[in-house]
């Protein structure tokens, strides 16, 4: 059976689009442009959050390790600690917790910070997920952008956008579809961590609260959605994993970037959603 058109369903949204999915199980797959370098934007908290396990799980670091989060550590961002005016002492754990919930950037790279790019970078190639790599927090990211442009948020006029390294894989985090399913394939078969470490991992990425991507194709009580977002100037992103009643389970990462610069693009986020519960409906037939 021919895989769907999916070039045609971006295009129709504004978007250029990449898309991997494949059954976690069985390993039948589907994709469209799916080995072509991206940026990952916030899904780099994934691979951070597997390594931050890992380190734990060496006796590295402590989870319930309480550290204060002050002013001067937080990165811009409109969630989580990012978003509040005071000291906040917490935990690593809950710092984990938050990174991937909501997206919050200060939580990333205060972990960041404990874990370190080398150690996420080493974990990545001892997963032979070559093309993945964190070279960036995200205050860097976000710094980068300001620099690059010449001015502040927001971005949107396309000469800025040309100009912004955040958007170039060769020049910020980076992945592919298919390295993105992968790693959240092995985190679903316990292959990424120790299988208790997996397990609080695929709830926390359960939590996720974005309803509006990968979720939006898939309405069902019975279906379990959980991923992890990225969202740059022109990129909408989020790999994660569908879980049906029947037991058979897929992951699955799509990428897009819009025609236009507009800062709210609701079909957009919406063809996440579609593009994914095609690529399932046809690995289900």
């Amino acid at each position: 059976m021919s895989p769907p058109d999916f070039d045609s369903l971006f295009r129709a949204a504004g978007v250029t689009g990449w898309l991997y999915a494949a059954d976690i199980d069985s390993g039948r797959d589907v994709g469209h442009r799916q080995d072509e370098p991206v940026p990952t934007a916030s899904m780099f908290k994934v691979p951070l959050l597997v390594a931050l396990c890992r380190q734990a799980e060496a006796g590295l670091l402590d989870l319930s390790d309480r550290v204060t989060v002050t002013a001067g550590d937080r990165a811009s961002g409109p969630t989580g600690i990012s978003a509040m005016l005071d000291d906040v002492t917490i935990s690593l754990r809950d710092l984990a917790y938050l990174m991937i919930t909501v997206s919050d950037n200060t939580s990333a790279d205060v972990l960041l910070g404990r874990v370190g790019f080398d150690a996420v970078n080493a974990m990545l190639a001892g997963f032979g997920l070559d093309g993945t790599r964190v070279t960036h927090s995200a205050r860097e990211l976000l710094d980068s952008m300001s620099i690059d442009a010449g001015h502040g948020w927001p971005f949107v006029d396309p000469e800025d956008i040309a100009r912004l390294s955040v958007l170039d894989p060769a020049r910020t985090n980076r992945s592919t579809p298919r390295e993105l399913a992968r790693l959240f394939g092995m985190i679903w078969r316990d292959e990424a961590a120790s299988e208790q470490s997996c397990a609080w991992m695929r709830g926390v990425l359960n939590m996720q609260v974005w309803p509006h991507r990968l979720a939006s194709g898939f309405p069902y009580d019975d279906v379990a959605v959980s991923g992890k977002t990225g969202t740059l100037p022109t990129l909408r992103a989020e790999s994660g994993v569908v879980e049906y009643p029947d037991g058979r389970r897929y992951a699955v990462s799509v990428v897009t970037r819009s025609f236009s610069t507009a800062l709210n693009q609701p079909r957009a986020d919406a063809v996440i959603g579609t593009a994914a519960r095609m690529a399932v409906d046809h690995l289900r037939r």
